[in-house]
């Protein structure tokens, strides 16, 4: 098999600073914050950051969806560069933390810098298994599409054989996201979403529906694939029988859509075309499990790394399945300093 070009991958999402701590369930209460969910924060969410950074320990972790996907493929495929990533980010130290930990794991980061809105931030919150992530979008926000007009990055995106985007991008800069998708359909290559949260479903239906006839693989969870079916009005929130109607969604290509939805400890659903496969996935015992924020995204990351080299779904679902794992045992989406997976 050739080695693998760089500028391969190009993963677009927001690039956000998780503040990390463990909270009580009333603590989620408080601020109308549910267990395993994702949000936009609004106006009276300002006070919870304050509060958080006030009274309780919290670490500062890279985050932001796609940018933690790709950080994964980078560790498991070991060779920099072979993944790109835009987003938006303020001129401040915390932009300079996020790019400085993404090109360390080996990610070409090709951030658009706001020089007066600050880099987004994401209240990552542990409450035993679960977590909950509420993102104050800021500089993220603020992505326009001439970024990737500019010279330099029209040349990484002729370059690059695979797209990833989340579906947390929709909410952003839906025109760069048809861009991309658009050009990978015309050159024939690979284009990837994520679901990534119900919400996105419930309120952004309509311009999630203009990508879905461009994406060749499609990803979420359990969750995300009953907001899918419920926004599409589709009466099953079975999750093998929305894979099936997901797949068969119109597509402008001729290639099967590719539908890998993930259920935690329960088996990985996969449907290419008609065919159901599940995949079972190793439990972890529960004092293993430290965090499961980033489990989704490492997920991916690891199928990523896999997909990209041309190895099968069988493959690309283990290293993903592999990848969760390890990061399920440590705080954060971070990564051992070795990966066994090779």
């Amino acid at each position: 098999m050739s080695p693998l070009p760089e500028n391969t991958l190009i993963g677009m999402c927001n690039p956000l600073l998780d503040i990390q701590t463990t909270v009580e369930k009333s603590f989620l209460d408080k601020w109308g914050l549910k267990e395993n969910d994702a949000i936009l924060c609004d106006d009276k969410h300002n006070d919870m950051f304050t509060e958080l950074t006030r009274d309780f320990s919290v670490e500062y972790i890279p985050g932001g969806a796609a940018q933690n996907s790709l950080r994964v493929a980078q560790w498991i495929l070991n060779n920099p560069n072979r993944t790109v990533f835009f987003g938006a980010v303020g001129k401040d130290q915390y932009g300079e933390l996020l790019a400085s930990k993404a090109k360390e794991a080996g990610v070409n980061v090709q951030y658009q810098v706001n020089e007066t809105v600050k880099t987004g931030t994401c209240a990552a919150l542990i409450n035993g298994t679960h977590r909950s992530l509420c993102a104050h979008l800021a500089a993220a926000n603020t992505f326009t599409q001439d970024h990737l007009q500019k010279e330099e990055n029209q040349k990484i995106i002729e370059q690059a054989k695979y797209f990833y985007v989340t579906g947390f991008f929709i909410t952003v800069c839906p025109p760069a996201i048809l861009q991309l998708a658009s050009h990978s359909a015309e050159f024939n290559k690979t284009f990837t979403l994520n679901l990534s949260a119900p919400f996105i479903s419930q309120f952004f239906f309509d311009k999630l529906s203009e990508i879905i006839p461009l994406v060749d693989v499609l990803f979420g969870n359990e969750d995300e694939a009953a907001a899918f079916a419920k926004a599409n009005g589709w009466e099953t929130t079975c999750v093998k029988e929305v894979a099936l109607k997901a797949a068969a969604l119109p597509k402008k290509s001729s290639k099967p859509r590719l539908v890998v939805f993930t259920q935690g400890p329960e088996p990985v659903i996969v449907v290419e075309g008609d065919k159901v496969t599940e995949f079972p996935v190793t439990r972890l015992e529960k004092e293993e499990i430290v965090d499961t924020n980033g489990a989704g995204d490492a997920f991916v990351g690891g199928f990523l790394s896999q997909f990209i080299q041309g190895k099968g779904i069988e493959a690309s679902v283990t290293c993903g399945s592999y990848a969760a794992q390890e990061i399920i045992k440590k705080h954060g989406c971070t990564v051992p300093s070795v990966c066994k997976y090779h």
